[in-house]
């Protein structure tokens, strides 16, 4: 039997500048697969509240209108490259879909940049506060490489390279930018609407006061959303800190655990094709296919 600090052991013994997809993937496929899901979850989430992507985000209306299957398709393409490696075919595709889809659309670097970030920074923050244990320096390098990598191959320039860059580029940027934007605000309930779904129906109120008591002041501000009770953020982190002291006295996972395998994920019962998800240009559409008036610098009041 593993014992519920061995993985660790086996993560310290390899190399976080070389072996870091193997690290990247013992850690969020063995040791953490639920919280990091979540964070992931959140990671995105956060983008939002910058008005440049929020809005863009609004304007495409895939996580308004379809957003089950944005949400599907941005957790198998991710999935991919963390289960196949970057130069497995698979992996191959998804980075090429990836940078498909957002080649169709006028994104600036910066907040490319950003979301990378949020991959980065939102995991480490949310096992500080509710994993079973909290990750080590060498999980974090392995993570910056690994995310480093994924930059590289997405075009993304003036990548950070520790752990440590990456979460002060991303306090920088949401100090900057995080405002108001009603685009983005539809959004942030589409997905509040999403969570709520995969529940049954008369869950779904508590599903969503549940969630927004796990946001931080300035998301709400953000957004506008009403800030949670005292009770409602008590219950909801004690919950996840209560699950953390259980899964911790648990034995270790075995196998690993994809994001594929992950009850979430609803649009493919019959399987997928990597190189078939997200989405694709509209035939005769060149450049960004949706019309905006915007500056991607300046958050709206």
């Amino acid at each position: 039997m593993v014992k519920r600090y061995e993985r660790l052991k086996e993560i310290q013994r390899l190399d976080p500048e070389r072996d870091f997809l193997e690290i990247y993937r013992l850690t969020v496929t063995y040791e953490f697969p639920w919280d990091v899901t979540r964070a992931l979850e959140l990671a995105l989430y956060r983008t939002y509240a910058v008005p440049s992507i929020g809005r863009l985000l609004a304007e495409t209306r895939e996580l308004t209108e379809r957003s089950q299957k944005r949400y599907d398709d941005t957790a198998l393409l991710l999935d991919a490259v963390v289960e196949h490696g970057f130069d497995s075919e698979e992996g191959r595709t998804a980075v090429r879909r990836i940078n498909r889809m957002h080649g169709s659309y006028d994104i600036s670097n910066d907040d490319m940049r950003y979301v990378l970030c949020t991959f980065v920074v939102t995991p480490k923050r949310w096992l500080d506060l509710y994993g079973w244990r909290r990750l080590s320096g060498h999980e974090l390098r392995a993570f910056a490489a690994y995310y480093r990598t994924l930059g590289a191959r997405m075009g993304i320039q003036d990548l950070p390279r520790t752990y440590e860059e990456f979460e002060r580029t991303l306090d920088s940027y949401e100090e900057q930018h995080f405002g108001w934007d009603e685009g983005a605000r539809s959004v942030s309930d589409a997905t509040l609407a999403l969570m709520g779904s995969w529940y049954p129906r008369r869950l779904a109120p508590a599903v969503r006061t549940a969630t927004l008591a796990l946001l931080d002041d300035s998301l709400l501000r953000a957004f506008r959303y009403e800030r949670p009770g005292p009770l409602a953020r008590g219950l909801a982190r004690g919950a996840l800190r209560l699950r953390s002291r259980a899964v911790r006295l648990m034995p270790p996972r075995t196998t690993a655990r994809y994001a594929r395998q992950n009850p979430e994920i609803k649009g493919y019962p019959d399987g997928y094709e990597v190189g078939r998800l997200g989405t694709f240009p509209t035939p005769g559409v060149r450049g960004c296919p949706v019309p905006h008036n915007r500056s991607s610098d300046v958050p709206a009041e």
